[in-house]
């Protein structure tokens, strides 16, 4: 999964998201998307392994660990791309309606 992907899709989905990485090597990583006024999510990925944070208000609402956070990542690409897949469909729909009288 590419982290930087997953950013800009949410981006054009019209949520703030941001990736960086980290030394040399592209080992470490952070991604980091608000879904709504002071709701965070934040994914790290270091030597010290993988965690997914969730926060609400500044509090920490769920953190998970390796692959429960992957899993969790990736449930947030399958939502996102199955949205983009749907509005490219419906809008693919508005256009055979405009075109067929």
């Amino acid at each position: 999964m590419n982290l930087q992907a997953l950013a800009i899709a949410l981006e054009n989905q019209g949520y703030l998201a941001s990736c960086y990485t980290c030394g040399s090597q592209l080992n470490s990583a952070s991604f980091m998307v608000s879904l709504a006024e002071d709701h965070l999510i934040r994914f790290l990925v270091s030597d010290y392994g993988i965690t997914w944070t969730e926060m609400r208000d500044d509090r920490e609402l769920m953190k998970l660990e390796g692959a429960e956070a992957i899993n969790q990542l990736q449930d947030l690409a399958d939502l996102i791309k199955y949205r983009v897949e749907s509005n490219q469909t419906k809008d693919k729909s508005k256009q055979l309606t405009v075109t067929n009288p």
